[in-house]
């Protein structure tokens, strides 16, 4: 396994070279290029057929485009001085025309790139308890959309220039297995952090690096196969998900109940309902510590309904009743509004 993961690294250390050292040319500088070696070589087979050498054609041919004055290597007939009046026009117009497309380039491209970069370095450092997600691919995109949906902040991180270009947030980009990158992406003030890489061996690094960085950050790790659950549960993954099972599930529960399927898509994820599942963590100096659902009036006060209590042991107490205890450290799994919510929320801290 460690040598997988070195040959994967490296891989992907050369993959990043490749990217960072790549440039996209702009159209304007291809053309621009193209017309002037046109020219040039336009130049060149003209002087030979006036009976010049091959290296006596390309020297004229330079010496006229770039107007530098050295002098004709013999006097011109009237034919060469016309060709020579068009070579000096075309050739200085196409010079000219590239040199500034080359300016634009670089000045359009690598500036406003670095403008741009700079920007979204000093937003990431502003940030704080943001989710950090690894993997710009199908399942990345599809989180990252179901996270702004949820108006949560979102860094992205991924090492192929191409797709990280694409994402439209703060982004870094760079491997993920680096602690330099996690430390770029704002992993010291981070909430979560997302593993959602093509291959085991990949999001096995990113969890070991990032629990390495922050004992304390809750990890949510992708799984390709069964076989890697436990070994990413024992690299420090919270939480590990296998996007196939869990399709295979959503699909099974569709056939089977779709309309319960369907509202709880509705009401996690579409948005288009006011009420929407939440988790509420009760807090040590809320004062409903010590309470039960009746005498706390949950209801009453905020709306909200108390589907499920989840006590410090990760047990779940599903439809509780109204003598269930509230206690502290416990999280409340409620539907409601987003005021309600919100009331709910206040009373769990006592704000």
């Amino acid at each position: 396994m460690a040598g997988k993961l070195s040959f994967l690294k490296g891989r992907r250390d050369a993959d990043l070279d490749m990217a960072v050292s790549g440039f996209v040319v702009p159209r304007r500088l291809t053309v621009s290029v193209l017309a002037m070696i046109a020219v040039m070589i336009g130049g060149v087979i003209g002087y030979m057929s006036f009976g010049f050498g091959l290296v006596d054609a390309l020297f004229e041919t330079v010496i006229t485009v770039t107007t530098v004055g050295y002098g004709e290597l013999h006097a011109f007939s009237k034919g060469e001085e016309i060709f020579s009046i068009i070579l000096i026009l075309l050739g200085v117009g196409t010079a000219a025309y590239t040199f500034s497309a080359l300016i634009e380039t670089f000045v359009e491209g690598y500036l406003s790139g670095g403008f741009r970069r700079r920007k979204m370095e000093r937003q990431i450092a502003a940030m704080s308890q943001h989710v950090i997600i690894c993997g710009w691919g199908r399942v990345g995109r599809a989180i990252y959309h179901n996270l702004r949906a949820s108006h949560a902040d979102v860094v992205v991180i991924d090492v192929s220039a191409q797709r990280i270009s694409t994402v439209e947030g703060p982004y870094i980009h760079g491997d993920a297995t680096d602690e330099a990158v996690l430390s770029k992406a704002g992993i010291g003030q981070a909430r979560v952090l997302i593993t959602a890489l093509n291959a085991d061996a990949d999001n096995l690094y990113v969890t070991l690096t990032g629990r390495s960085m922050r004992p304390d950050l809750f990890i949510v790790s992708r799984a390709a196969s069964d076989q890697a659950v436990p070994k990413l549960h024992q690299a420090g993954a919270n939480r590990v998900v296998n996007p196939q099972d869990l399709g295979g599930a959503r699909m099974a529960a569709l056939a089977v109940q779709p309309h319960v399927a369907e509202f709880l898509d509705v009401v996690m994820h579409d948005g288009s309902l006011d009420f929407r599942l939440e988790q509420v963590q009760i807090f040590p100096e809320s004062p409903l510590v010590g309470q039960t659902l009746r005498s706390a009036m949950v209801h009453d006060q905020t709306g909200t309904l108390v589907l499920a209590m989840r006590g410090s042991d990760g047990e779940f107490r599903t439809n509780p009743p109204p003598t269930a205890e509230i206690r502290s450290g416990e999280v409340l799994i409620v539907i409601g509004d987003a005021d309600q919510v919100a009331s709910l929320r206040a009373l769990a801290q006592d704000v």
